[in-house]
């Protein structure tokens, strides 16, 4: 399968080419999913789209996501599209768990304690990125990443059977207000334009908290499905 990669330069993973390619011409596949015991058999094939350089639809504990591979410029430039975004859109960085963040993002003792306490969960924490993090997903002058572990049995899965984490951004469209939340819809609105759809039944359309842990101390910069008790939003 190397064969069909190239390096991307100064990263460590590998960026796709011809499968990738042949993904985008042809219709979505579509994963009905047991939203407590996902079949094993069809995350497999998820996760496998995924490398091969493929954009889905999934669930996680706030609402529905578009996700990539962390690697994949191409894919993400197709999330960038879907979502008419700028080239400063903040993506999320999904990961299965805390020592897969320290991977990406610098923490120190007590971000790390806030973290154990609040993950998984629906909150997205901005921390300091590390030089493994690619350029493209970093939040602009800050030099931060969006980085969440979601409480869902889905993506927990999907994760474990990637062995990587996920990129990702929350599945609104142009012109909407709320994001997508209905798995046949989003095949029969995307079905020419993403790769696969992961459909666990309705997750809510109420997106994450995102908490800024770059700043001391910590700030809610916007309130959503995640409480963390004695913050207010804007740290007021």
């Amino acid at each position: 399968m190397h064969e069909l990669f190239k390096d991307l330069p100064g990263l460590g993973f590998e960026g796709r080419t011809g499968r990738a390619a042949a993904y985008i011409s042809r219709l979505s596949q579509y994963f009905e999913l047991h939203p407590q015991n996902p079949q094993p058999r069809l995350i497999r094939q998820a996760a496998q789209i995924l490398r091969d350089g493929g954009l889905i639809a999934y669930p996680t504990d706030s609402c529905y996501a578009l996700g990539c591979h962390i690697g994949d410029a191409d894919a993400l430039e197709r999330i960038r599209k879907l979502r008419a975004a700028d080239r400063h859109h903040h993506y999320t960085l999904v990961c299965a768990d805390l020592a897969e963040i320290g991977r990406y993002a610098r923490i120190d003792t007590w971000q790390f304690r806030l973290l154990k306490a609040a993950t998984p969960g629906p909150f997205t924490f901005l921390l300091p990125a590390t030089r493994e993090t690619p350029r493209r997903l970093q939040h602009a002058q800050r030099r931060t990443i969006g980085i969440r572990i979601p409480a869902h049995p889905v993506p927990h899965l999907l994760l474990a059977e990637l062995g990587e984490p996920i990129m990702s951004s929350t599945l609104l469209l142009p012109g909407e207000s709320t994001p997508l939340t209905d798995g046949r819809e989003i095949r029969a609105r995307l079905e020419h334009q993403i790769d696969a759809v992961l459909d666990s039944g309705n997750c809510g359309i109420e997106p994450t908290t995102v908490v800024d842990l770059a700043v001391s101390p910590p700030v809610v910069l916007r309130q959503g499905r995640g409480r963390l008790p004695g913050f207010a939003v804007g740290g007021a």
